[in-house]
């Protein structure tokens, strides 16, 4: 089997901050077209959150074959300071528990797209039609990414049977854990608008402040739910709370705050949005949601099946099923097909000195193309 660890090397001396353009798709293609891959790139969007470079990458099987669609994003997040070696200068080291290749994005998720082309190459051409749906913007705003490569397969017709997402899903070890859904996210500002006034006459003045505090205590009171057989229970976070006053004897004209919920499939963005806006109302203030991602659940089935079957048969452990976690792009393509996220081990990702074994690097790719074998040949739902 081709070596995952070389690729990564390759795909991580790539510089590829999101979002990601150019040189690491470059890389990329070089290793596809020689697999008879057909490289389709494009850019999305306009600035502030674009242009966003995207690949969709096909090898046609024969005539009504299954389709299985591989899922991930070439950008990575800022490497920051205080590393070791450079982040995207990959450099292998010795460990107790084996070889580790350092440098951004080894973990999230170089290393997983290393390891799904050299997984591809086991696969042959004649088992079914596989593709690669790869943004540069998963990291960032992932307005322009997912969204947009959905968008060109659904203009051409393309819809794969199954889909695997290579997030680093694995905790304490490779194969610990699989996600089968993740939960919505809606982040929310308030604003509270007043009149600005001497603190000494506030009679003469309108202070927002109490009344934000007011509205973020009746909504930090909110129970939304107690978790569901799938899914743990909702949480709002208050994230923010601004009022920009230099000033100690000036009654402020603005309060503004911004919350954050993670939210189950009892609830939607726009249900949730409905609810905080009704209480700002109540408080005199308004509310702007902006929804990042519903909720989605693959339910357990036959792919979830035939993924812990791949992951057992090389690691000889049975991944728990979880939708933990913060949000992916898996979040777009459930809407074009079943979808599982599963990949390395997440302890160092977007650290400094992020770092994968490279053992599990080679043991992955093999996962990979076990599952790609079961997805292309059998009815899994």
């Amino acid at each position: 089997m081709t070596d995952a660890s070389l690729l990564a090397e390759k795909l991580i001396a790539a510089p590829s901050v999101t979002p990601a353009t150019g040189q690491v798709f470059d890389v990329l293609e070089d290793m596809l077209a020689p697999a008879g891959f057909a490289v389709h790139r494009f850019t999305a969007g306009d600035a502030p959150d674009g242009p966003v470079e995207n690949m969709f990458a096909v090898r046609q099987g024969p005539p009504g074959s299954r389709h299985f669609a591989f899922a991930g994003h070439l950008d990575v997040v800022p490497p920051g300071d205080g590393w070791t070696s450079g982040p995207f200068a990959p450099e292998r080291r010795d460990a107790p528990g084996g070889e580790l290749l350092y440098g951004r994005g080894a973990v999230d998720m170089k290393g997983a797209i290393a390891a799904m082309v050299a997984a591809v190459v086991a696969v042959p051409p004649e088992a079914g039609t596989i593709s690669f749906v790869i943004t540069g913007d998963e990291e960032g705003p992932a307005i322009h990414g997912t969204r947009a490569l959905i968008d060109y397969m659904r203009d051409r017709g393309i819809r794969p049977d199954l889909c695997l997402v290579g997030e680093p899903t694995s905790v304490n070890r490779l194969g610990d854990t699989m996600k089968i859904g993740r939960r919505g996210s809606v982040n929310i500002w308030l604003e509270v608008e007043g009149t600005q006034g001497h603190v000494a006459y506030p009679q003469n003045a309108d202070n927002p402040v109490p009344r934000l505090v007011a509205m973020l205590a009746e909504i930090d009171a909110l129970a939304l739910d107690e978790g569901t057989d799938w899914f743990q229970p909702s949480n709002i976070e208050i994230t923010e709370l601004e009022v920009g006053n230099p000033a100690h004897n000036v009654i402020p004209a603005k309060a503004t705050a911004r919350i954050s919920i993670r939210f189950n499939d009892r609830h939607s963005g726009a249900s949730l949005s409905e609810t905080i806006s009704a209480i700002a109302q109540r408080h005199g203030g308004r509310a702007r949601p902006v929804i990042s991602g519903e909720p989605f659940l693959t339910p357990p089935g036959a792919f979830s099946q035939l993924v812990a079957s791949a992951i057992a048969a090389e690691t000889g452990i049975e991944p728990e099923a979880s939708t933990g976690g913060g949000t992916s792009d898996a979040r777009f393509l459930k809407d074009l097909c079943p979808v599982i996220e599963f990949g390395l081990c997440n302890a160092t990702m977007h650290k400094r000195d992020e770092a994968v074994a490279v053992d599990d690097l080679h043991a992955l790719s093999r996962i990979y193309a076990r599952i790609a074998l079961a997805a292309l040949h059998t009815r899994a739902g």
